[in-house]
């Protein structure tokens, strides 16, 4: 496959530009690292695993059941010199762009100070980190400066519509409440809450009266957890403001996602909640298909405080690289994990290396296929782990 001849100027995305091969490499600066300059990518490989939540994880506003029991796929990069790393992969890149990266100087690709190579996917950014941690015998956190501490806050963002499973016999709030006791006996101590039943599984106005109760009661139940909720974009301005007014005095960390991003309803809700008793509660979102201009425009003017977008598709050297700017506009991070726990510890990295990251989502999971590494929740924080590249291995 030819490299694309037009990559991103800039870490926004902005622009497009042509450079040359020797441009590219400079860039990455990988050449300062001798160690990395003897190692060349011999073969890529696509690895299936399988893995499985805890528990059956049923709708949200946007989206049916999501299940179980689940699949998914790795790369593994091997060189010349016996080294390999891996991360989570993804059937977005083609084989062919995916092979490209064989042949070459892991030097030629990243470096611990800039990162991946601009024109590379996404998709091959985390498995390169992990492979240039492992060739470097240091954890990715500590290649990128560390400057952030070692243990995050963590959430659990497990809790679904779990009054309506099984479709068969509902069990109810019963249900919704086992289940946050499950989370905080694994030692959480913030749970996210979906609401926006509203979007599809309720009549409109008993939805949201149902998103009421439910806060309500796990806050009842659980007054010693941190909440934060998520309506998946599928609330009103007017929606937003009507919960907010229902729970009254509940404090919550977050309101994440309360409708698809945009300018003038952000901002009067930003208004509404500094004025109505939620000025500390901060507004987060960014998480799907983001317009990242407009997003930063509103964290500039402090109307987004927090920005989510997907750990694995935005792009571990996105995320990195963007962190200052976002420190300049006092607006906070936290990259989307769900879905898997090797995002939530990647996300682990990222706030051990750069900081500003407000909590890290946290998807538990079980694999007899992945030994998850030395990761450990206490406190209701994650403490980062210290055993090279992202410190996780691949069993198959």
């Amino acid at each position: 496959m030819q490299r694309r001849k037009f990559i991103q100027t800039t870490i926004l995305g902005t622009g497009s530009v042509y450079l040359s091969a020797s441009d590219l490499f400079a860039g990455v600066n990988g050449e300062k690292y001798p160690q990395l300059k003897k190692h060349k990518i011999t073969k890529v490989e696509r690895v299936k695993y399988d893995y499985h939540w805890p528990r059956f994880v049923g709708k949200n506003a946007r989206k049916g059941n999501h299940g179980q029991y689940h699949k998914s796929e790795a790369f593994k990069l091997y060189t010349d010199q016996g080294a390999m790393g891996w991360a989570l992969g993804s059937n977005k890149i083609e084989d062919q762009e995916l092979h490209h990266l064989e042949g070459q100087l892991v030097s030629e690709l990243i470096s611990p100070e800039k990162g991946m190579r601009s024109d590379l996917s996404p998709f091959v950014d985390l498995a390169l980190h992990d492979l240039m941690g492992v060739i470097l015998q240091k954890p990715v956190y500590k290649l990128l400066g560390a400057k952030g501490t070692k243990n995050t806050p963590i959430y659990s963002g497990m809790i679904y519509f779990d009054e309506l499973e099984p479709e068969d016999n509902p069990a109810g709030m019963d249900k919704i409440l086992e289940n946050c006791q499950w989370d905080i006996d694994y030692g959480y101590q913030q749970l996210k809450v979906k609401i926006g039943r509203s979007g599809m599984w309720y009549p409109h106005d008993e939805g949201i009266k149902k998103d009421i109760e439910v806060v309500k009661l796990i806050q009842k139940t659980f007054p010693d957890i941190t909440l934060l909720v998520d309506s998946n974009d599928k609330y009103t301005l007017q929606d937003t403001i009507d919960f907010l007014e229902g729970i009254g005095d509940i404090p919550l960390l977050w309101v994440e996602e309360p409708f698809t991003e945009n300018y003038e309803d952000g901002k009067k809700l930003r208004q509404w909640m500094d004025q109505n008793g939620f000025k500390d509660t901060l507004y987060a979102d960014g998480e799907f298909k983001p317009d990242h201009d407009l997003c930063m425009k509103m964290g500039q003017e402090g109307i987004m405080n927090a920005y989510l977008p997907d750990i694995r598709s935005f792009g571990f050297t996105r995320w990195r690289n963007l962190m200052p700017q976002l420190k300049e506009y006092k607006m906070l991070a936290s990259p989307h994990s769900f879905g898997s726990m090797l995002k939530t510890h990647y996300n682990v990295h990222i706030a051990a290396a750069c900081g500003n990251v407000v909590t890290i989502e946290g998807v538990t999971c079980i694999s007899d296929d992945i030994d998850f590494g030395d990761y450990k929740i206490a406190n209701g924080e994650i403490q980062v782990s210290d055993q090279p590249g992202f410190g996780m291995k691949l069993l198959k």
